[in-house]
């Protein structure tokens, strides 16, 4: 117990530390970095970094997951995004023994290629977009709870124009296992952008303070999991007087103005649950009430900010895919190939014995 109150003083810290620079979204640079990496993450609402077990992806979302179960994981994953954008992930993972855990990731973004034209709209030739992200995290584990640090080098360029930037992750789990619940806290994106597209002034990185917790129930299969994001500032909603406040899942219209409050912090919440059907099986599906605010046509919303997905093991391979539901034309399907190295029976190196 004194671990978790551990979290919650590092919690309020950071809260108190970071919130004259907190930046809401449209507002910064690199905003690709919010993107799910897996299609894990993309089935249970966008977020999701309260399990302790071997996915490799999990490490990207709170490096303090990073764990030996995790040892020689492979994961590879792709999303293919409306009007031609491409998006996907490597991730690797690697345990030095007792003493700590390594994870890389590359992840991706392909806009396509657009068509250059001239002050009077004729077509002079195409151009292309895209980002990059390298990530190495680091983990180490401490009975019950478990610290890490992800550093991450940035590249995103559009035609001739370009720009670097360096980002940091900072997080802490606390994992009961007897008890099948976990709290988890993450710093994400602490860094800048070290060069400008052209010559002006630097943006934010999308920073963000993001707190999990999850319980698996004793006598049903189920996972369920809270996980709260951008909180380093209360009110995010878009801020348009005209625009009437949605606070239920079907729709309907509330314009009370003392039903903001429920409003304001739904936003900042997804929930989410994963059904295990034995050891080989898993059915997961996630809410997230900001999406679905945002993204709505006026006050019809039907599906929007609801996701779902599954996972099916087969032998040393896992097959996981996602559905995020982002617009009335369609969503979005998420596919992630997980390969355990560690049982493909590669070779490994030993010394030499005099």
């Amino acid at each position: 117990m004194k671990h978790f109150t551990l979290l919650v003083v590092l919690f309020f810290i950071g809260i108190q530390n970071l919130l004259g620079q907190a930046q809401l979204g449209g507002e910064d640079v690199y905003e690709f970095l919010n993107l799910p990496a897996s299609a894990r993450t993309t089935a249970l609402g966008g977020i999701y970094f309260t399990a302790f077990d071997k996915d490799p992806n999990l490490g990207l979302q709170n490096p303090a997951l990073y764990n030996k179960q995790m040892h020689q994981q492979l994961s590879v994953g792709n999303v293919f995004y409306f009007d031609g954008i491409n998006f996907g992930n490597v991730a690797y993972v690697h345990h030095f023994d007792s003493l700590f855990t390594i994870g890389a990731d590359v992840q991706y973004v392909n806009y396509g290629d657009f068509v250059n034209s001239n002050a009077q709209g004729q077509a002079i030739g195409e151009f292309s977009g895209g980002e990059y992200l390298f990530n190495i995290g680091i983990a180490h584990q401490q009975d019950r709870v478990s610290y890490g640090a992800n550093l991450k080098a940035i590249q995103s360029s559009i035609d001739a124009y370009s720009s670097f930037g360096l980002a940091v992750d900072v997080g802490a789990v606390y994992h009961n296992p007897e008890k099948r619940f976990i709290a988890s806290l993450v710093f994400k994106n602490i860094g800048a952008q070290l060069s400008t597209y052209a010559d002006g002034e630097k943006q934010q990185l999308p920073l963000d303070i993001q707190l999990g917790i999850s319980k698996r129930l004793q006598h049903l299969p189920l996972r369920l999991s809270v996980h709260a994001h951008h909180l380093t500032a209360w009110d995010i909603r878009y801020d348009d007087p005209s625009q009437q406040v949605d606070n239920s899942f079907l729709g309907s219209e509330d314009t009370m103005q003392q039903n903001y409050f429920a409003d304001k912090l739904f936003r900042h919440l997804i929930f989410a649950g994963e059904f295990y059907f034995g050891k080989n099986v898993q059915v997961r599906f996630g809410y997230n009430h900001l999406q679905r605010q945002e993204l709505k046509l006026d006050n019809v919303a039907g599906l929007l900010g609801f996701s779902f997905g599954a996972a099916i093991n087969i032998r040393r391979f896992k097959i996981e895919y996602g559905r995020g539901n982002y617009h009335f034309s369609g969503g979005t399907n998420h596919l992630t190939l997980i390969i355990d190295l560690a049982e493909l029976g590669l070779p490994k190196f030993k010394k030499k014995q005099e």
